[in-house]
């Protein structure tokens, strides 16, 4: 798929945000739900996302709802470093196949990194026990400021 297209709205993520489909979800506002990536590449791996702003990418997205999920990425960067005490932190994020988008709803990867760790294949990888998923929201979730 190109930078350049029509939202669809029945993508996962926005199935995701509308509860019908499945997520461990750690924090949710009016705005912005984070929830963890099933396909991680590393344990902790957040996703966020605008729940209304129907943007395919950063380059669709108009100025404040882009404020308000940036803010809430820091949020999230901020927990998943509270509770899992990482060495660093990878905040990423794709805009079309060739970058390796692969669901078309923007959002942003929040990843803890440990030295000497390496970092998981992104979109293909193991899946994650759903359980570790649930107990890691949890622990990232409580320390949402």
């Amino acid at each position: 798929m190109s930078l350049d297209g029509d939202y669809d709205p029945d993508n996962l993520f926005a199935r995701i945000v509308r509860g019908e489909a499945p997520a461990a979800k750690v924090f949710e506002d009016h705005d912005v739900l984070a929830f963890m990536d099933v396909f991680p590449q590393g344990r902790g791996h957040t996703l966020v996302v605008h729940k209304r702003a129907p943007a395919r990418n950063l380059l669709d997205i108009e100025p404040e709802p882009l404020q308000t999920l940036i803010m809430g990425v820091q949020r999230v960067a901020r927990a998943v470093r509270a509770a899992l005490k990482p060495d660093a932190i990878l905040v990423t994020q794709f805009n079309g196949e060739a970058a390796g988008q692969t669901i078309y709803h923007l959002h942003f990867h929040v990843i803890p990194r440990w030295a000497g760790a390496p970092l998981g294949r992104h979109a293909g990888g193991a899946r994650a026990d759903p359980a570790e998923l649930d107990r890691l929201a949890k622990a990232i979730g409580d320390e949402i400021a």
